[in-house]
């Protein structure tokens, strides 16, 4: 199966937060915070729809200022969504400049910012033209666990407690749609955008006699298939993928829970892992992760693959005492859960 999201962390163990995830056959990608963005280009950068930031200390949202100087002047309209007070913390940044000249420019460039609490998600947009200045009143609709929901996809959240309100999320794939190239080649059907359209109709749930067009690329030739038809013949649907994100959460109860729901048979788990066990105290007063924690946590949601990250500085040059620690914790994890099955 090739997968349809090639998920990369920004920066090594040691730098600032961010997971930039990609999609595979669309222009298109998702960031899971925005702290140092430097190692991201412009066309990438441009490529991002939706950013879900976890919390706005300052190594998670510093790379707000880049993102929004390489959007000015674009048509483009970007999507955040971030814990209680984000409206105040992107307001307070749109604040920190002149935008008098900003009516001249002839694209729309607009921020839709999504305040995530307990029951609701609060939703401001700011245009660029209006000088990101407030022409309306927020939309609310209830919370209930789930952000963003589109026909091929899903993205799910947990308010962890990092002393702050901190928010852990889950991108889910509904289905994969493997396109079989030998099948397109007995067929004699060229790869082009149509296939784009042709996994649109399924994943919109679509009838089988729908008819998909597929030009041939030979004088304008059309061939039409029902949908149902070409699903059997160049088609295979396997599970989708799932990511899962965390990062600065407290090691209490409450967020054990929580991180296992929200990475529960995750296909990649990106923890954070502040500190050692031998560091814990450090740890709980800082209401981080220790690598033992979320090695431990990774193994007990039955995570396949999990990546740490966030590590404190003072584990300089010692990196890999970190991996040991939760790669130890998840196989002792992973053993345990199994003993418990029949």
């Amino acid at each position: 199966m090739r997968p349809s999201f090639h998920p990369r962390l920004m920066n090594g163990p040691f730098g600032d937060p961010g997971l930039f995830v990609p999609f595979v056959f669309d222009k298109r990608a998702f960031l899971f915070d925005i702290g140092d963005i430097q190692s991201l280009d412009g066309r990438d950068v441009l490529k991002i729809s939706h950013i879900f930031v976890s919390h706005t200390h300052i190594d998670h949202f510093i790379g707000f200022d880049r993102l929004l100087r390489i959007c000015l002047g674009r048509d483009k309209t970007v999507h955040i969504y971030g814990p209680a007070g984000i409206h105040r913390n992107v307001e307070g940044k749109l604040a920190g400049y002149t935008w008098n000249l900003v009516q001249n420019y002839e694209n729309r460039f607009v921020l839709n910012v999504s305040e995530v609490t307990p029951s609701r998600i609060h939703t401001q947009t700011y245009h660029c033209r209006d000088r990101f200045l407030l022409k309306s009143p927020p939309r609310t609709v209830p919370f209930s666990g789930k952000l963003l929901a589109e026909p091929s996809l899903s993205v799910s959240s947990e308010i962890l407690d990092h002393d702050i309100p901190c928010l852990g999320f889950a991108l889910t794939e509904r289905f994969h749609v493997n396109i079989m190239k030998d099948r397109l080649t007995a067929l004699g059907l060229p790869v082009g955008p149509w296939i784009g359209l042709f996994k649109k109709a399924l994943f919109e749930g679509r009838s089988p006699a729908m008819e998909i067009a597929v030009p041939l690329g030979k004088d304008s030739e059309i061939r039409r298939y029902p949908l149902g038809e070409l699903s059997a013949d160049i088609a295979r649907i396997t599970p989708g993928q799932k990511i899962a994100y965390v990062t600065d959460a407290a090691d209490t109860p409450a967020n054990r829970e929580k991180i296992r729901r929200l990475a529960l048979d995750a296909d990649q788990l990106f923890i954070e892992s502040a500190f050692l066990a031998e560091d814990r105290e450090m740890a709980e007063r800082k209401h981080h992760l220790t690598a033992h924690r979320a090695g431990a946590l990774a193994g007990e949601a039955g995570a396949r693959q999990f990546t740490l990250f966030h590590f404190s500085p003072r584990y300089t040059g010692r990196e890999q005492v970190l991996i040991d620690e939760a790669t130890a914790a998840y196989h002792t994890a992973v053993r345990s859960e199994a003993s418990r099955r029949p």
